[in-house]
C-alpha cells in the first residue's frame, strides 16, 4: 500500500471538507492539505488487520488540518486588533458595581436565605453537606436556595421579586 490508495477516498474529503468549510475553494484546499500531509505521514499510518482505517486516518487528518486553521485564524485576528492598538482591558476595577450590587444584594436576603446561598454558592457544599451544616433537611436546603437565587436575581437586576405576603395572624380566643 502506498500513497496512491488516497484517491478512492478523495470524493468522501471534498464532501466532509465542504461541510467542515462551507466553501467549495477552501475545501478543495483543505483536501489539498489533507492528501499533502498523508504523503508525508505515510509512515506513520498501520493498515489494520481487516484491511480498513484509510478512510479514518485521512478523515481525521482533515479534521486535525482543519482545527489548527480555524484556530490560526483566531490568533491570526486577534494579532490584527492589538497592532491595531485595541488592546484588551485589564481594568481591575471595571467590574466593582456589579460586585458592589451583589453584596448589596446578599445584605438585603433573609440571613436563613443568605446564609444557604453563601453555603452552596459560594463555598460550593454539596446540598447534603450544607444540611448538615444548618441542621435542617436536604430538601429545605435546596428551596431556600432557589428562593434565595430568585430574589438574589431580582434584586441585581431592579426587577420586583415576588415576595410572598406574609402570613395574616388570626387571634384566637
Amino acid at each position: 500500500m502506498g500513497p496512491e490508495d488516497t484517491l478512492p477516498h478523495i470524493p468522501r474529503l471534498r464532501r466532509y471538507a465542504r461541510l467542515l468549510t462551507g466553501d467549495a475553494s477552501r475545501a478543495d484546499d483543505l483536501v489539498q492539505d489533507t492528501l499533502e500531509r498523508a504523503c508525508h505521514k505515510w509512515a506513520l499510518w498501520r493498515l489494520r488487520a481487516d484491511g480498513s482505517g484509510l478512510r479514518a486516518w485521512l478523515l481525521s487528518l482533515m479534521h486535525n488540518l482543519y482545527l489548527n486553521q480555524v484556530r490560526d485564524q483566531v490568533h491570526e485576528r486577534q494579532s490584527v486588533a492589538l497592532d491595531e492598538g485595541n488592546e484588551p482591558s485589564h481594568d481591575p476595577f471595571a467590574r466593582t458595581p456589579e460586585r458592589l450590587d451583589l453584596e448589596q444584594a446578599l445584605a438585603a436576603l433573609s440571613p436563613v436565605l443568605r446564609e444557604t446561598v453563601l453555603l452552596v454558592c459560594v463555598e460550593e457544599l454539596g446540598y447534603a453537606e450544607a444540611a448538615q451544616v444548618l441542621g435542617v433537611p436536604v430538601g429545605t436546603v435546596m428551596s431556600r436556595l432557589s428562593r434565595g437565587r430568585e430574589q438574589l436575581r431580582g434584586l441585581t437586576s431592579g426587577e420586583p421579586t415576588a415576595q410572598t405576603p406574609a402570613p395574616r395572624l388570626k387571634i384566637v380566643s
